[in-house]
């Protein structure tokens, strides 16, 4: 014989409904996972974000100095035109700035960087500026240069010519 088997649910009375009642914990893990997220990609941007005014730099074979706070970057490009960061200023100006900057914080580094067509004394009248502004850590940047073997080379300037001896006897130098 076939067991008849009541309707509503199988087992008669012996079983109840559950009831589900709300959670109120806040589900944490995926704000976690969106958070982890935008930290790598902020780290991955932050790097490309430093100063975007467009300087030729010219190549170096020194190691990259580090420091533990964001530095101040004057820029001239290659028309002359100097920059604090990305904004242009003339040197009356810059001067003023820096000053304003100096006072709020005095142990701020200083970083400089000049196209290659810029002109020395347009560069050494720059630095006279930071300089006199009370900043005293000055640092010059560059490209860094590649490697041998790693797709270029590094030239290295011949040794200069000796002048040859002078002609006649010499005398000794005078002792003070």
């Amino acid at each position: 014989m076939a067991a008849i088997v009541p309707s509503g649910g199988g087992g008669g009375g012996r079983f109840r409904r559950r009831q589900f009642t709300p959670i109120a914990d806040i589900n944490v893990t995926p704000m976690v996972d969106v958070m982890l997220v935008l930290l790598v990609i902020f780290m991955i941007t932050a790097p490309l974000l430093q100063v975007g005014v467009p300087v030729d730099l010219p190549k170096t074979s020194a190691q990259q100095v580090g420091g533990k706070d964001e530095p101040l970057v004057v820029s001239v490009n290659s028309k002359g035109e100097v920059f604090l960061g990305e904004t242009p200023y003339d040197i009356p100006a810059l001067a003023a700035k820096l000053k304003a900057v100096h006072e709020e914080k005095p142990d701020q580094r200083v970083f400089m960087r000049g196209d290659k067509a810029v002109d020395y004394g347009k560069m050494m009248e720059v630095m006279g500026v930071v300089i006199d502004s009370g900043f005293r850590q000055l640092g010059l940047l560059g490209e860094q240069a590649q490697q041998l073997g790693k797709g270029g080379g590094t030239v290295t300037p011949a040794p200069a010519p000796r002048a040859p001896p002078p002609a006649g006897p010499q005398q000794p130098a005078p002792r003070r």
